[in-house]
């Protein structure tokens, strides 16, 4: 097993449908910008209501990743 540094950034992610929905929204939008992602820890999960129903789940991720070596 090789050493590794790895760097982090905070998302939130939203959707209608689920928690489990909103992290796949945050990891897929990532995942065109940041190479080598390695892991997620949910930091935070909330929720918008309208008409006294769930109408969105908001949940905050931090995502891992390795950096490039030069």
């Amino acid at each position: 097993m090789s050493d590794n540094v790895y760097k982090s950034v905070e998302l939130t992610g939203s959707s209608e449908t689920s928690q489990e929905d909103a992290v796949r929204k945050a990891i897929r939008e990532a995942s065109k910008s940041i190479a080598h992602m390695r892991w997620f820890q949910v930091t935070g999960v909330r929720g918008h209501i309208e008409d006294n129903e769930v109408a969105h789940w908001q949940v905050t991720v931090k995502i891992g990743f390795t950096l490039d070596e030069k």
